[in-house]
């Protein structure tokens, strides 16, 4: 099992892949043990792909504190550091993309460009929906609220005639197989906590690297006014929105050829 000490403390990680570096931040309560994931993506046959389990989930370590938005980022660098990659392009994926505005606030050196897709900045620029409700509810009610969050062409109506969206949403987000593991329910609510006091908006404006912003038209969770407020506010940002929700990677098929050609283009700029 890759694991890596990162200031004393284990991170779970995953490479695949050759050519430039890539860093994927991914999302809310994810785990590189569901698949397929991001490592079975397009992107691992064009660059040298890196992910990870964040402190709190997966196989990495469960701290009983420390659960803030810049100690995400300072582990991403030190990962980094530690994996010997200089700088890379990044990819942050919702929550990710939280971890991916303060990673290149922080350790501006470390990011080529980022690609930020369905998040939001916080404070005034708006923020994403408060998933640490949502965790608050039965199963029962969380189910297909959570569901209509991810794309809000789905009404109750819909969820009746086709239950098995409901089934399929249970199985990808199931994870009770690991929820006897130490500290599983801590490190989850520590990472809700941290993106619910997310607040990046009135720093955007220094953030210097190439950015994408990418989103669903139908997102409730990365609403489509914030991430158009961010657009407004990063300098060197630009913003594309596909046929689809929260899960618009997945449900585009535009998505990846066009993340490819973005990483592509500015790797060839920035080359010497």
């Amino acid at each position: 099992m890759p694991i890596i000490c990162v200031q004393g403390l284990p991170f779970y990680y995953e490479q695949a892949g050759q050519g430039a570096d890539v860093l994927v931040l991914n999302g809310s309560g994810s785990d590189m043990r569901v698949t397929p994931n991001i490592m079975q993506s397009p992107l691992t046959s064009h660059f040298k792909v890196t992910s990870f389990d964040p402190r709190g989930l997966g196989q990495s370590v469960k701290p009983d504190d420390g659960y803030t938005m810049a100690a995400y980022a300072d582990d991403a660098a030190q990962l980094m550091a530690a994996l010997a990659i200089d700088t890379a392009m990044v990819l942050g994926i919702s929550f990710g993309g939280m971890v991916g505005q303060e990673l290149a606030l922080r350790h501006p050196d470390k990011v080529s460009c980022a690609a930020l897709f369905c998040t939001a900045a916080g404070g005034a620029g708006g923020a994403s929906y408060p998933l640490h409700e949502l965790a608050a509810l039965p199963p029962e009610e969380a189910l297909p609220l959570s569901v209509k969050l991810n794309d809000t062409r789905i009404d109750d109506a819909y969820l009746a005639a086709n239950p098995e969206v409901l089934e399929m949403a249970r199985q990808r987000t199931d994870l009770s197989a690991y929820a006897d593991e130490p500290n599983w329910a801590q490190g989850r609510a520590g990472q809700l906590a941290a993106r619910a006091a997310h607040d990046c908006w009135d720093r955007l404006d220094t953030i210097a690297c190439p950015v994408w912003l990418a989103g669903g038209k139908y997102d409730s969770i990365a609403p489509p006014e914030a991430m158009q407020a961010m657009a407004t506010k990063i300098p060197n940002a630009k913003l594309n929105f596909y046929e689809g929700g929260h899960l618009f990677m997945v449900q585009d098929g535009k998505v990846f050829p066009d993340l490819i050609a973005f990483f592509k283009r500015h790797y060839r700029q920035g080359s010497p």
